[in-house]
């Protein structure tokens, strides 16, 4: 089955158009790892995975960000860091109007409440990939990543939702000039948290890197 599925990825690969980046020394930040996506997915370590124990509440989240006086929590943060037409901020954080655009499925939204707060990574893939031998602090930190700009994403409720819990080998966004940019962040977040990969999620990420040749993986490793 899954030999199948990557002769399907492969297919599809050939329609993509690798996505274009910044010159790497332009763009990276200071202490940030800077590879060629086939490479950075070279150094994902491959394991299998245990979801034995798994509980979303062990990673608490929404917790109240990087800015604790600003009176938003993580996912206001986000919201507000992703809009591409500022929403009205009331007391409490309770935000309005604005306008966002999901990069999975291109589609334009207006309302918050409609956009989802995507872990790249989703939390239960982070657990079965080695956050299981995390202690608290270091999963809150996870849930919660801004430092890093491709660990949450403002994208439709519909997509993430879709997306659930599966890797690249499960699920693709719909939106077929996201495939490049989307490999590149998820293998940036599996190794800015030192995640690996089963071989099925390995596999499909190594198709996909060889249609995204010119692609680049920025990262900084999570303290």
């Amino acid at each position: 089955m899954i030999k199948k599925m990557l002769r399907g990825i492969a297919a599809l690969s050939l329609a993509l158009t690798p996505l274009a980046i910044p010159s790497a020394a332009a763009a990276a930040p200071a202490g940030a790892e800077v590879l060629n996506l086939a490479d950075a997915v070279d150094q994902i370590q491959i394991a299998d995975e245990s979801r034995t124990g798994y509980s979303r509440d062990s990673f608490k989240h929404w917790n109240r960000g990087l800015d604790p006086a600003d009176g938003c929590n993580t996912r206001a943060e986000v919201l507000l860091a992703e809009a591409v037409e500022a929403p009205t901020v009331a007391a409490g954080c309770k935000l309005s109007g604005g306008l966002w655009k999901s990069y999975y499925d291109g589609q334009e939204v207006t309302d918050p409440g409609k956009i989802d707060i995507d872990h790249m990574t989703p939390l239960a893939e982070a657990w079965d990939s080695g956050a299981s031998n995390w202690d608290a602090q270091r999963r809150e930190a996870y849930a919660n990543d801004q430092e890093a700009a491709a660990s949450l994403v403002a994208v439709t409720a519909r997509s993430n939702r879709a997306k659930a819990d599966r890797d690249p080998a499960e699920w693709m966004p719909p939106l077929p000039e996201a495939h490049c940019r989307y490999i590149s962040e998820w293998t940036a977040t599996k190794l800015r948290w030192g995640l690996s990969a089963d071989q099925a999620e390995a596999d499909a990420l190594k198709v996909y890197a060889e249609a995204c040749e010119t692609t680049v993986v920025h990262y900084t490793p999570a303290p």
